[in-house]
């Protein structure tokens, strides 16, 4: 009987997986058109690099290098192709591959052929991880939320609420450190009124997400027109939160000024994402809280307070979402404006989405809409010949794409959404 079963798996068909093979191809095939449009010289720069010593300006001929990319790209899709079709697990790292393959393709095609313009490498690595820090916040916000069972559709709400309350501490205290402390405040107020709706009157949580989203955008707008504008030098000034490089890491060739000459806020994020990867995983607090996510019944059984585990831990989402939108304005050292997080918290929600609800995997998805968002500015910087809205859609679009092509292969905890008890 036994040999009868195991001959019934054998024959099994594991399903054909087209999603990495479609997405390598798409790929491969932009960089082919790369490779065949490109000419001349581009220059990349690495002014800032490191004050040891001076890196010289790098210039590499733009054809030769797309069609080593290309080549590149070729030979891992193929090897993407071959693992889907033998019904084989696909190496993630392939599909990696062949993406950094056609980034670097890309960078080196808007700046070729054009003497005055020079890709700022630097600039454009340390930009990206700068607006990939709201997204970071954002997206382990909604870690926190639904791995305990609540969805936090109200990210873009916090991060916003974070920005606001964030500049009129740090205005009135003249201190953007404590700035950041009010920032933590607004985050948190918001999510109370997440979990009261959600958790205690059993409201729909999307519902309930999107209304906090217009409330807080109401909100602010109200106070920016009838409070801030008329008292811009006491509750709206400008107070950036300075860097603080780490020395010696931070003269490290390249790597240094990208990780190692942050603000406070960038060194902050770090501790967040390794913090919160262990202890999601590996502490008492994490299993109770993919308890009540997963199973809050099992949870219930063995003496867990699922309702208030989840009003904790939505609290404690709401301030790290509030700590995020602090980076609109003192982390980039601006007053605050209408709506200046413009769909930040949906990009975050996304990143947490592909992330699979893991710290780390968010933190990963974070850095590429951050670099995306960051290429659009360094395009129209370099003047790389594209149309200004063209750029500006660059990460809008790739968060679409990344969602649709992965949102299916990713389970959501089993009782994200659903009250206890039922």
């Amino acid at each position: 009987m036994s040999t009868v079963e195991t001959t019934e798996r054998n024959d099994v068909r594991v399903k054909l997986a087209l999603r990495d093979p479609i997405t390598a191809t798409v790929m491969t095939v932009l960089t082919a058109i790369i490779a065949a449009t490109s000419s001349g010289i581009s220059h990349i720069t690495w002014r800032g690099a490191t004050k040891w010593f001076e890196i010289p300006e790098t210039h590499v001929p733009a054809r030769p290098f797309t069609l080593v990319m290309l080549v590149a790209a070729i030979a891992l899709t193929v090897l993407i192709w071959n693992a889907a079709l033998k019904r084989k697990k696909i190496n993630g790292w392939y599909l990696v591959g062949v993406a950094i393959a056609f980034v670097l393709a890309f960078l080196v095609f808007t700046v070729a052929g054009k003497s005055d313009a020079h890709l700022p490498m630097i600039a454009l690595l340390t930009g990206a991880l700068s607006f990939a820090v709201p997204l970071v916040f954002g997206s382990l916000s909604g870690v926190v939320c639904e791995r305990s069972g609540v969805i936090n559709i109200a990210i873009e709400g916090q991060l916003l609420f974070g920005a606001f309350l964030g500049v009129v501490v740090a205005s009135l205290t003249s201190s953007p450190v404590l700035g950041l402390f009010g920032a933590t405040l607004a985050g948190a107020l918001v999510a109370v009124l997440l979990a009261l709706f959600t958790v205690n009157f059993r409201t729909d949580h999307i519902i309930v997400g999107v209304v906090l989203n217009v409330l807080v955008l109401g909100l602010t707008s109200f106070l920016y027109s009838t409070v801030l504008k008329e008292n811009e030098a006491s509750l709206n000034a400008v107070h950036a939160l300075p860097k603080l490089p780490i020395p010696v890491l931070s003269d490290i060739p390249v790597v240094g000024p990208v990780l190692f000459n942050q603000t406070i806020l960038v060194y902050l994020m770090f501790i967040a994402v390794i913090l919160l990867q262990f202890l999601v995983y590996n502490s008492r607090w994490g299993l109770r809280m993919r308890a009540c996510g997963e199973h809050p019944k099992a949870a219930d059984t063995v003496g867990i307070k699922v309702n208030r585990t989840r009003w904790q831990n939505v609290i404690l989402g709401g301030a790290i979402a509030g700590l995020g939108g602090a980076f609109f304005t003192l982390g980039q050292g601006l007053a605050f404006s209408k709506d200046m997080t413009a769909g930040a918290g949906f990009i975050a929600l996304a990143a947490m989405i592909l992330g699979r609800w893991n710290p780390r995997g968010a933190f990963g998805a974070a850095l590429l809409f951050g670099f995306a968002t960051n290429l659009g500015a360094t395009m129209q910087t370099v003047q790389a010949g594209l149309p200004a809205e063209f750029l500006l859609m660059i990460p809008y679009v790739i968060t679409i794409l990344a969602v649709a092509g992965f949102v299916g292969a990713v389970k959501a905890p089993a009782a994200e959404g659903k009250p206890y008890p039922a």
